[in-house]
């Protein structure tokens, strides 16, 4: 199971810019006309965007495949004095109690879908539940950063009671990422070991438009990941913008 041991150090050794990507999220909430009160983060992991829009006042859920990501989630959640309903959910079945006015999902999640099919799929399942006039903000990691960045390299980090090593293979043939993830979390007086694997497939920019279209939903924008540019041939990260 993906995200169970490296659930519990992810936040220690993932990096990443929630701050400013929940800026960003709102400052292409309001260059397209969208306002939203109740949203919904979908692939939420331990809650690194959920908790920076609940501070921002919005009313969160948060849905994540991985049971032990959603519980460091609830527990940030609590430790921070704010609010937001976690659901226990795939994103390929993903069920709601009514509608929102708006879902993101951030940190390449989408990536995690092995085919052109299980995205058009879940799009059909973000319009089911998006208000009309609803916003879907998603981003991806680029066939350039699978194949030049990270291809077949191996990144460690070690920390004081931690470690992980992150082997790469990129098939160029099948544009399926794996990930050999080993790491290591102290536990009393030893440590305890962790591996997993994980896979993520390149999806193109068309095969996105395309199943946005089947899923009912209409592709506005595509960003280079923190600007308004248009994404280049090197771009790492592309955020995509789509209305119900």
């Amino acid at each position: 199971m993906i995200y169970s041991g490296f659930a519990r150090i992810y936040d220690k050794f993932m990096d990443m810019p929630y701050e400013a990507w929940a800026d960003y999220i709102q400052a292409i909430w309001r260059r397209h006309g969208c306002h939203p009160k109740l949203v919904l983060d979908l692939a939420c992991g331990t809650g690194g965007l959920t908790l920076p829009l609940a501070r921002r006042g919005y009313d969160m859920i948060g849905a994540d495949a991985s049971a032990e990501m959603l519980a460091i989630a609830r527990q940030k959640t609590i430790d921070s004095g704010n609010d937001a309903l976690f659901l226990h959910q795939d994103m390929r079945e993903l069920e709601l109690y009514g509608t929102v006015d708006a879902i993101v999902c951030a940190c390449d999640g989408l990536n995690y879908l092995p085919e052109r099919d299980d995205l058009a799929a879940v799009f059909a399942l973000c319009a089911n539940y998006l208000n009309p006039g609803g916003l879907l903000i998603f981003d991806v990691n680029t066939e350039h950063k699978f194949s030049k960045i990270l291809a077949d390299n191996t990144f460690a980090a070690t920390d004081s009671d931690a470690a992980y090593i992150w082997e790469n293979y990129y098939d160029a043939a099948d544009k399926i990422n794996e990930y050999a993830l080993t790491c290591f979390v102290q536990e009393g007086d030893v440590y305890r070991r962790y591996d997993e694997m994980h896979f993520q497939r390149a999806h193109s920019a068309e095969e996105i438009a395309s199943a946005l279209m089947d899923g009912g939903l209409r592709l506005l924008a595509q960003y280079a990941e923190l600007t308004f540019d248009a994404p280049k041939s090197d771009t790492q990260r592309i955020f995509f913008v789509a209305a119900k």
